[in-house]
């Protein structure tokens, strides 16, 4: 057991170097390549992270861009709206205005006609009476005449 013992000494004897080498090789690939691989990782990352936040904060900036634009073009379309509605009512009451003004130069006209129709009845009334008076005169002097006869 002595030898094994002794064999297995002396390959850990020649080991050693090879171990020191190992952990040289590690702390140079840790120094020469794993260190700035992982800075140039880390940056990477905080450049993509910073790419992300940007783009979150452009849409966020898009997002209400977009809002106040609605709500530019909702007030747009409420005061068009408004005006509009002004527009009609303006319109509606000039309408009923004309109608009212027309409306009354036509009772204005019927008025006229029927004094005017009136007048006309009366003289014709007059004239029909001094006719009936002067027929009622021919006809009881043509009776008169004819029992004279």
């Amino acid at each position: 057991m002595d030898a094994v013992l002794t064999a297995l000494g002396g390959l850990m004897l020649k080991a050693v170097p090879t171990l020191i080498l190992l952990v040289l090789l590690h702390l140079y690939l840790n120094w020469a390549f794993y260190g700035p691989m992982d800075r140039l990782l880390e940056r990477r990352r905080e450049a993509t992270e910073g790419a992300r936040r940007a783009a979150e904060e452009s849409f966020r900036h898009a997002e209400e861009k977009a809002a106040a634009y609605e709500e530019a073009l909702r007030q747009a379309r409420a005061e068009l709206f408004a005006e509009q509605e002004q527009r009609r009512a303006r319109l509606q009451q000039e309408q009923a205005e004309a109608l009212a003004r027309t409306r009354r130069a036509m009772e204005a006209l019927v008025s006229d006609a029927r004094a005017q129709v009136a007048q006309e009845a009366s003289a014709a009334r007059r004239a029909l009476e001094a006719e009936s008076d002067a027929l009622a005169e021919q006809i009881a002097a043509a009776l008169l005449a004819r029992r004279l006869n």
